[in-house]
């Protein structure tokens, strides 16, 4: 399964910037800006106008020490 998101804002080491980040089966695939007018299919699209994307971000519940 592929997902899209789109119109969000990338967070990483680095800083932040607009982009999309597409999704293939539970994968990071690609990170870049417009990808859906590449020409890349999804199966589910997905609008994060205004949100903070965090790509392989650990989730805040996670048992660190286990």
């Amino acid at each position: 399964m592929r997902t899209l998101i789109t119109n969000g804002i990338v967070v990483g080491a680095d800083g932040s910037t607009a982009a999309d980040v597409l999704i293939e089966d539970e994968t990071i695939a690609a990170i870049g800006s417009d990808l859906g007018a590449t020409g890349l299919t999804a199966d589910q699209s997905i609008d994060a106008a205004g949100r903070y994307l965090i790509p392989g971000g650990i989730d805040g519940h996670t048992h660190m020490e286990l």
